[in-house]
Formats: structure tokens, C-alpha cells, sequence
């Protein structure tokens, strides 16, 4: 599976595993954990989950699934606004860590700005990182101005909502973390409302000339920028199979141009989508 490079040189793969609403149900859990199991043997070794999810429960789910095999995994975990002081960092890592079962988190996100100052959140994760208990930092849901605060920093990777319904971090934000080789990862990248965008008769042209599915075409193309990784959630062995063979999807030009028209890319800055 193709790489993507983050400051300092180490590499994650293009596409991993997202955990939102895993963990809500105790019945669930084996099965989900199963599920993340089955992608990590299909190469999907970087998962993201969040202390926000099922009040930590993903995390927990994440640490069934590590199990046995922590040194091969990339894990990520975000840490609450409202936790992201010089002291609510530490403490809410070390409760991550706890239900992570593991001694370090391998990338650390603010998962949206608050009210704590930026460089006090930033201060904290760096003590962190000093400490071993973080291997490196970053933050979600930030837009261009945002970023532009931390420049010169070592911050790793942005997490924002990207597909093909939802492009206006092409305008300024994918670029601007591009020249300054941040990250980019993208959540919900088939959607919150999964099913208005795989009835997109694009992207159904695109898959049925591909011989795939919609939703792999979806993904195809927000891998098709080198600096983007992808976080998909599956929960089944079907979904999660669908999800790792969209990594060797390669949409010719004519596809894009089809997708485009589509699915308009934007021609002016607009407000970062949220969810």
C-alpha cells in the first residue's frame, strides 16, 4: 500500500481505519475489534479514534484489536477542546492511554479548536512528545488561517472533512499543508450521508468502468493526492475488504474530469465543513 510521509520522514499508510460509533455497545465490541483486526492484516495499520468517541470506548475497542500487535500499528487519538490546557492535556492522554492499553499514542490531535490558547495546548503537547508518551502532534478541523498560527512548528498532521461533496479545503487549506508537509487526514470520507453520494451517477460511471463500487471510487479519488490519508470506517469483513482494495484504484483523467463536473471543485475560499 502507497505511503505518506510525515515530518521527520516516517511514513503512514494512505489509507487506515476511522472508529467513530464504535465502542457504543458493549455487544458490538468483538465484532469491531474483529473488523479492525482484519484491515490491519490487509495493511491498514494506521487507526484513528478519539477520546470524544463513545466516551472512550472506541479507544478500547482499538485496544482489543491491538492486542498482540501494538509495534506494527500507527494509533491516533484526539484530545477534547475543553481538555486541551497545559494540564488537561496530560491528564486526558493519560486516560487514553489507559484504555488504549499502551504506553504511546503515535499521533496526537486537538480535535477542534476552543478556548484554551493554541501555544498552551501546543506547549503541552510537546511535553508530551519530550516524555514519550506522544510520538507527534496535530490537530483537526483547522482552516488555513488557523494553520498559518503554527508554522514552524512540528505539527504532523490536520484531520478535516473531505470527499467528493465536500471540497473546499482545495481552494487554500490542501495546498497550504502541502508546501508546509502537514498531513492531511480525511474523515467521513464517503460521507456523513453515505448514501445521496454513492447514488452520484459519476462516481457509478466511474466504478462501473473500474469494475468497483461507488464507494471505492470515492475513496480512490481522495487518495489521489499524495499527501492525503484516509480514515474510512468499516465494521463488517466486507466493508472492511471494499474499503484496503480501493488503495489500488488508479482513476485515469478522464475519471476526474467526470467526477469534476460532477461534483464541482470550489473556485473561491468557503467556510471548512464540519461535522
Amino acid at each position: 500500500m502507497r505511503t505518506v510521509p510525515l515530518l521527520g520522514g516516517e511514513t503512514v499508510p494512505c489509507l487506515g481505519q476511522g472508529t467513530w460509533y464504535m465502542g457504543d455497545k458493549r455487544a458490538s465490541a468483538k465484532a469491531e475489534a474483529d473488523a479492525l483486526r482484519l484491515g490491519i492484516d490487509l495493511g491498514m495499520t494506521l487507526i484513528d479514534t478519539a477520546e470524544m468517541y463513545a466516551d472512550g470506548g472506541a479507544e478500547e475497542v482499538v485496544a482489543m484489536a491491538a492486542a498482540g500487535q501494538r509495534e506494527k500499528l500507527f494509533i491516533v487519538s484526539k484530545v477534547y477542546p475543553h481538555n486541551a490546557s497545559r494540564t488537561g492535556v496530560p491528564a486526558a492522554c493519560a486516560r487514553s492511554l489507559k484504555r488504549l492499553n499502551t504506553d504511546r499514542i503515535d499521533l496526537y490531535l486537538l480535535h477542534w479548536r476552543g478556548g484554551h490558547p493554541l501555544a498552551e495546548t501546543v506547549a503541552a503537547f510537546e511535553k508530551l512528545r519530550e516524555e514519550g508518551k506522544i510520538r507527534h502532534w496535530g490537530v483537526s478541523n483547522f482552516d488555513t488561517d488557523d494553520m498559518a498560527e503554527l508554522t514552524g512548528t512540528a505539527c504532523a498532521a490536520n484531520q478535516v472533512l473531505y470527499h467528493p461533496d465536500s471540497r473546499g479545503i482545495e481552494f487554500d487549506l490542501l495546498p497550504w499543508c502541502a508546501q508546509q508537509g502537514v498531513a492531511v487526514m480525511a474523515y467521513s470520507p464517503l460521507s456523513h450521508t453515505t448514501t445521496r453520494l454513492l447514488r452520484s451517477p459519476a462516481l457509478t460511471a466511474v466504478a462501473q468502468r473500474h469494475g468497483v463500487t461507488p464507494a471505492q471510487v470515492a475513496l480512490a479519488w481522495g487518495l489521489r493526492h499524495k499527501h492525503v490519508i484516509s480514515v474510512p470506517k468499516a465494521a463488517t469483513p466486507a466493508h472492511v475488504r471494499e474499503n484496503a482494495a480501493a488503495a489500488a484504484i488508479a482513476l485515469t483523467e478522464a475519471d476526474l474530469a467526470a467526477i469534476d463536473a460532477a461534483h464541482k471543485p470550489p473556485r473561491r475560499k468557503v467556510p471548512l465543513d464540519l461535522l
